[in-house]
């Protein structure tokens, strides 16, 4: 047994006296069941050896309930969960007493009375069945625990016997409060989950000794049928069962009359979401269900290990609804593209209906987009069946985003007409629209600089819909966001945001390789001699190609290795300046942290510690125990790099973000690549790195009017509006060895005779 504190259940709970002016059958068979109960004890002796194969009642007496693995987020919110049963297993000393009370009041009134079956209850129940009525049962909760763990439901002879001699033997090894522990852990209350515990969470999102008496009569209702009387499914059903939970609490005495009152008029507040989860964390959950199987195999799902990572869920949430909203928001940007599928609607009722739930059930609901299917269309109205039968009404407020697909002149593949399968949603005011499920893909990352700790991961729009993670598994060019990497490497060749560099057409006329090459600004413009700091501000193209060459590609290649990029995956050429390897959005988070933390690289981590069943740490990654960080930049570097990037942030490409936050310390660099096929932010603010990326994954174009800018900011900006809330803004320290040489800063050893520009140097091939 997992508790390990049994007592007897107090008094208020037991059953009252019946009231007087009960008919005298009821009490004739009340006489006939004492008798035939005192009879019993005799009789239980000869008839439980007798029968075959009676299941030994180990499972019981050893009661290992499967508890599933659950995953938590650092501030202890329920993220994750797996296994085939939602359970919570709780000591009976620490379930309320109402919520026993509603039990026994409707399952098993006598339950402190009998010795396993009640035969009180059995005589009633042989009586109503024989008199013509309602089939009615007389299972007590000893039978139904016999029955659970070990038999069928079929109502058979053989099969009953074998339930009654078993209630005698689970009676004769446990105490009463180990059989109603038992149960009250075990029993199924639909939606997956066993047990109160758990049906408390999953139908009223709450603890269950938050619950009210209201809230207990509820879930009391359950065991009977989960299924007629589940209050997400069924309310009204589930109501009446509620009912009659609390007025069998009222008239055994559990309850006052004052409270029975209350209890039937509270109105409930059932969760619609199954779902127990407090944060939308589908990825980071199945990166921690991963390490979890890893070391334990199966028993991770069935014995209650719980798995504590370092994900932040305030920043969790902020991080899936900056990629949620901003997806929707481009593809809403670049039309309806109509409807998913097309079916034949039946002119029967009932087969239509039965048609539209086929199609649908093969359209997983995502996040908001239900599946539904056009019953009739028009420019001002159209009307359409859910998943679940329901009729809805989409008025002229929302149609604007298909307003072309309902025009009477569209193409017939765009055009809504009955049986067209489509997205609809609602909006904040509760009203039905037209959406579409959006076919861009995004990602967002984010890490504590400073540890390397994760701190917010969305791995794409929906994990429902794709559960490929791209931010550890997407390979991506980098485009501009790897520019303030090419100056890193410069800086440490002598070269300072102050250099002059030229922005002018390049002639690799005498180099074969790139004869036909000619790189260009995204503006089509040239400005002249400007310096490495304006380059890297605005993004300039040509001046960095320039710089590349006169750094030379293997030195580059190499030295942008020490931010965590795999030097293999990046060319040997001069395109590398624009971004043309590749990199996951979660290397890129790395490499920005090493800019943000003053040029030490950190390891991403996800997992905190590894908890067993019973509350011991088996596996614990947090601090001190975590290695120390590693230098691999120069803090002079490290600063004045980062000086240039908050230039990006203030007055260059990436400005909106310090519109928005209204803050001076954030630094990062947009990215976009050739097409515009992936768009990039990549910076940091406060202690906090982040990357968000958008693209298709099958490469395309996102649109020719599409940037990082416009793509990947806004994501950023919304998830750092949350992160850096609380975050006082904090000035970069000034390191040793660098100083300011006219407007700039330089190291001090060059500060008095800066090395020539970067313009004139051409080297005479490219490397190869």
């Amino acid at each position: 047994m997992q508790s390990t504190h049994l007592y007897r259940m107090n008094t208020s709970i037991r059953p009252s006296a019946q009231p007087s002016g009960r008919t005298s059958t009821a009490t004739r068979l009340a006489l006939a069941g004492a008798l035939l109960l005192a009879a019993m004890p005799a009789a239980n002796a000869s008839i439980v050896p007798e029968l075959p194969d009676v299941p030994d009642i180990k499972a019981i007496t050893d009661y290992r309930p499967k508890i599933p693995l659950r995953v938590y987020s650092a501030d202890n919110v329920l993220i994750g969960e797996f296994g085939v049963e939602r359970r919570e297993f709780v000591p009976i000393a620490k379930i309320p007493p109402l919520m026993k009370a509603a039990v026994l009041a409707i399952e098993d009134a006598r339950f402190y009375d009998h010795g396993g079956i009640d035969w009180i209850r059995v005589l009633g129940a042989a009586k109503a069945n024989l008199g013509g009525g309602s089939l009615q049962g007389g299972s007590t909760i000893t039978m139904q625990v016999a029955r659970n763990f070990f038999l069928t439901r079929d109502k058979t002879l053989p099969r009953k016997l074998t339930e009654a001699a078993l209630a005698y033997k689970i009676e004769r090894a446990l105490s009463k409060d180990q059989i109603l522990e038992v149960y009250m852990n075990q029993i199924y209350l639909g939606q997956r989950s066993y047990g109160f515990s758990s049906a408390a969470r999953t139908y009223f999102g709450k603890p269950l000794d938050q619950l009210g008496l209201a809230e207990f009569a509820m879930l009391a209702g359950l065991p009977q049928n989960p299924s007629r009387h589940n209050p997400v499914a069924n309310p009204a059903r589930a109501q009446k069962r509620q009912q009659l939970v609390l007025k069998r609490m009222f008239e055994l005495g559990n309850i006052t009359e004052a409270q029975y009152r209350r209890a039937l008029a509270e109105p409930l507040r059932v969760k619609r979401d199954a779902s127990n989860l407090g944060a939308k964390a589908e990825y980071v959950a199945e990166l921690a269900r991963q390490a979890a199987f890893a070391r334990f195999g199966q028993a991770s799902y069935e014995r209650g290990i719980t798995v504590t990572t370092t994900i932040v869920a305030a920043e969790q949430a902020a991080a899936h609804d900056a990629v949620r909203r901003n997806v929707l928001a481009y593809d809403r940007r670049h039309g309806y593209r109509g409807p998913e599928a097309r079916i034949a609607l039946p002119k029967d009722a009932d087969s239509r209906e039965e048609a539209v739930a086929e199609a649908l059930q093969k359209r997983p609901s995502i996040d908001g987009l239900a599946p539904a299917v056009v019953l009739a269309a028009s420019p001002k109205r159209v009307r359409a069946m859910t998943q679940g039968g329901e009729i809805i009404e989409i008025g002229a407020s929302g149609l604007g985003f298909a307003a072309a697909a309902l025009a009477p002149a569209a193409k017939p593949s765009l055009k809504l007409t009955p049986g067209a399968v489509i997205r609809v949603g609602k909006s904040g005011k509760g009203e039905w629209s037209i959406a579409q499920v959006p076919q861009v893909a995004a990602a967002f990352v984010a890490l504590d600089a400073n540890t390397g700790a994760y701190r917010a991961l969305v791995g794409g729009f929906d994990f429902q819909l794709q559960q490929f993670n791209h931010v550890t598994q997407a390979w991506r060019q980098p485009g501009s966001a790897i520019k303030p990497f090419v100056y890193s490497a410069a800086l440490e060749r002598g070269f300072f945001p102050g250099t002059p560099i030229l922005d002018e057409p390049l002639d690799f006329s005498n180099e074969p390789a790139i004869a036909n090459w000619s790189p260009r600004n995204d503006d089509g413009v040239f400005e002249g001699q400007i310096t490495v700091r304006r380059a890297l501000t605005h993004s300039r193209n040509v001046p960095t190609v320039r710089m590349l060459r006169t750094l030379e590609v293997d030195y580059t290649r190499d030295f942008i290795g020490r931010f965590g990029f795999d030097p293999a995956r990046h060319p040997r050429n001069l395109t590398m300046a624009l971004g043309t390897g590749a990199v996951t959005p979660l290397q890129m988070a790395g490499a920005y942290a090493v800019l943000a933390n003053g040029g030490y690289r950190v390891e991403p981590w996800l997992i905190a510690r590894i908890q067993d069943k019973d509350g011991t740490v088996v596996v614990d990654n947090t601090r001190p125990a975590r290695p120390e960080r590693t230098r691999v930049l120069d803090s002079r570097n490290a600063f004045i790099t980062d000086s240039m990037l908050r230039d990006v942030a203030r007055q260059g490409t990436g400005a909106e973000a310090s519109r928005q936050l209204r803050r001076g310390d954030l630094a990062g660099k947009t990215g976009t690549t050739t097409n515009a096929v992936d768009g990039w932010f990549a910076g940091y603010g406060g202690s906090i790195a982040a990357v968000a990326w958008m693209g298709y994954d099958d490469p395309r174009s996102l649109g020719g009017r599409e940037f990082g800018a416009t793509l990947a900011l806004p994501m950023w900006v919304d998830y750092m509006r949350v992160a850096l809330a609380r975050t006082p803004e904090r000035a970069p320290l000034v390191p040793e060895g660098v100083v300011k040489a006219g407007e700039d800063w330089v190291y001090s050893e060059f500060a008095e005779q800066p090395p020539e520009a970067a313009a004139p140097a051409e080297p005479a091939t490219l490397p190869d």
